[in-house]
């Protein structure tokens, strides 16, 4: 009996892993073992040296996915008499505005269109004009779409103003430049399934130490309070409930992996290249970026879907499936779309073969 290859997952995670991630996963651990509790502090401290956080930042994992952290974040940082300002240009701003209208926290949104980047100078003007905010949220990189926004000018001018900035960074992490030391950030989230190139199940967050301590009390939730989770983490190395053991030994063995790559820098060239390769081949054969160049990451690729009767979204899915290779469905909300990841274990060369297949789904869909 033959086993098919795995198929190459081009999405925004689940991802492609190293075969060494996944070996990290075939030995079990006790979570109150001295050797697990060594592994957690080794993926706590590498995860901050990815951002720069030094002695400011503490890093708080969560089991569960990223929408976990981001829900445990917001309800541990924005207190009940606290004001939320969500940036929104995707659906995962949306989904931040969501997690904390649902917490009953108070809560203004500015929009921009998807493929529009964040507008410092009207989040500007728009704290300049409602000094109750107290704390910003931004989608870095918004994976609805691959788009870029501008985290530096944020947080430049978020901290002017004496507001909290809280970052999604859930598609950049790990890739794209992250410097708490340059920029003032009050908590970042991410997750172990992305640019870290782990398995899915792990959150964290890199958060202020000074505003961790000023939460306490906050989170209406006893399995979500990143103060206490921070707290036991502090006190004896331990999470306070069962930890996902086999995916944080994935999650350090791929930061291991990161550092040998050359840590971010050099897995942005990666993805980089990953990204060309695919726009180059995709244009050749007439499909469209949905995104400007200038706002485009090379980290999820949005491509218009061809307005031509001869193409079906399922039909094209289900082809490249079978010549192993799993994209996404759009997620625009005003057009017709589908999605390439350029992220996880994965190489131009793949990227080569995807375009021979797409070039021959193609040909097969346009004769039927």
């Amino acid at each position: 009996m033959t086993t098919a290859a795995p198929a190459i997952l081009l999405t925004p995670g689940p991802l492609t892993t190293r075969l060494e991630t996944r070996q990290a996963m075939l030995r079990d651990w006790g979570s109150r073992d001295e050797a697990f509790i060594a592994l957690t502090a080794e993926m706590r401290r590498r995860l901050l040296a990815l951002a720069g956080g030094g002695d400011s930042h503490a890093a708080v994992p969560l089991q569960g996915s990223g929408t976990f952290i981001v829900e445990a974040t917001i309800a541990t940082l924005v207190g009940p008499a606290d004001h939320l300002l969500v940036l929104v240009n995707g659906a995962y701003g949306e989904r931040i505005a969501a997690i904390a209208r649902r917490l009953g926290r108070r809560v203004d949104v500015l929009t921009w269109e998807e493929d529009q980047p964040v507008s410092p100078a009207s989040v500007d003007r728009a704290l300049a004009e409602n000094p109750a905010i107290t704390h910003v949220a931004l989608v870095h990189c918004e994976t609805t779409t691959g788009l870029l926004n501008p985290l530096a000018e944020i947080a430049a001018l978020t901290s002017r103003h004496g507001k909290a900035l809280l970052v999604d960074a859930m598609s950049s992490f790990g890739a794209l430049p992250i410097d708490l030391k340059a920029h003032p950030v009050a908590a970042v989230m991410a997750s172990s399934n992305k640019c870290l190139e782990g398995v899915p199940g792990l959150g964290f967050a890199l958060i202020e130490r000074r505003t961790l301590a000023a939460a306490k009390g906050n989170c209406p939730s006893l399995s979500l309070d990143l103060h206490d989770q921070w707290q036991g983490f502090e006190t004896n190395g331990q999470w306070r409930f069962t930890p996902p053991v086999q995916v944080v030994a994935a999650l350090v063995a791929a930061l291991r992996q990161l550092e040998a790559e050359g840590d971010p820098p050099a897995r942005l060239r990666r993805y980089r290249a990953n990204f060309d390769t695919l726009a180059a081949g995709m244009a050749e054969m007439g499909f469209r970026l949905f995104l400007d160049a200038a706002v485009q990451a090379p980290i999820i690729a949005t491509f218009h879907s061809p307005a031509e009767p001869w193409f079906r979204f399922d039909g094209f899915y289900r082809a490249l499936a079978g010549r192993g290779f799993l994209i996404y469905p759009g997620k625009l909300s005003r057009a017709d779309s589908f999605r390439i990841g350029c992220i996880g274990a994965i190489e131009p060369a793949d990227f080569q073969r995807l375009l021979e297949a797409i070039a021959a789904i193609v040909d097969e869909m346009k004769t039927a």
